[in-house]
């Protein structure tokens, strides 16, 4: 088996975050939404901990609107969001900024367009997308579901955000630890 597919290793790891935006929140189930962003800050301060790359897209920003206040406030200084067209954000820039981390945590909006779409070009591209499911959101269940199924068919692995993190810290005991344990609970 693929060592890259059996253990996450922070120095071979990025985040990209997926489309949280303001007109596409808007059109999330209200019930599922807050632990789908509450997982996605926990991501990013885990990235913060453990000096990830942070990557973040917003889709047609001019029709969809910009990242939620919430996860700005949340990313590394100086992190700023690639604007795309493309449903996929496997997109040069994006590239450019996960440069040689070939394992990509995703996490963002939709499960069955950006996020399957992004999961299925960086497979192509030869990176390892871990797609963390808790922090991952459609319009509806089904397609929310489809999409994680898709991705997992292809050769992305699906995980949580928890798994995940405690992966790639990989012992109790360190300050990045501390970090990641308050940030999860």
């Amino acid at each position: 088996m693929d060592p890259l597919r059996m253990r996450l290793d922070r120095a071979k790891t990025a985040l990209l975050v997926v489309d949280i935006q303001e007109r596409m929140v808007a059109a999330m189930d209200p019930k599922l939404f807050p632990r789908m962003l509450n997982r996605t800050l926990a991501l990013l301060e885990g990235a913060k901990a453990m000096g990830l790359r942070v990557v973040v897209t917003e889709q047609y920003p001019k029709g969809l609107g910009h990242t939620i206040r919430e996860v700005v406030s949340a990313l590394p200084e100086g992190v700023q969001a690639i604007e795309k067209l493309e449903f996929s954000c496997a997109v040069p820039a994006a590239l450019e900024r996960i440069g040689d981390r070939p394992q990509v945590l995703l996490c963002g909006m939709e499960s069955h367009v950006c996020v399957f779409q992004t999961a299925r070009d960086l497979l192509e591209k030869e990176f390892v997308p871990y797609l963390c499911a808790d922090a991952i959101l459609s319009r509806t269940p089904e397609d929310r579901q489809i999409g994680l199924e898709r991705a997992r068919e292809i050769g992305a692995v699906v995980t949580t955000t928890e798994s995940a993190l405690f992966d790639l810290l990989g012992k109790a005991g360190t300050p990045e630890f501390k970090r990641v344990s308050a940030a999860v609970k």
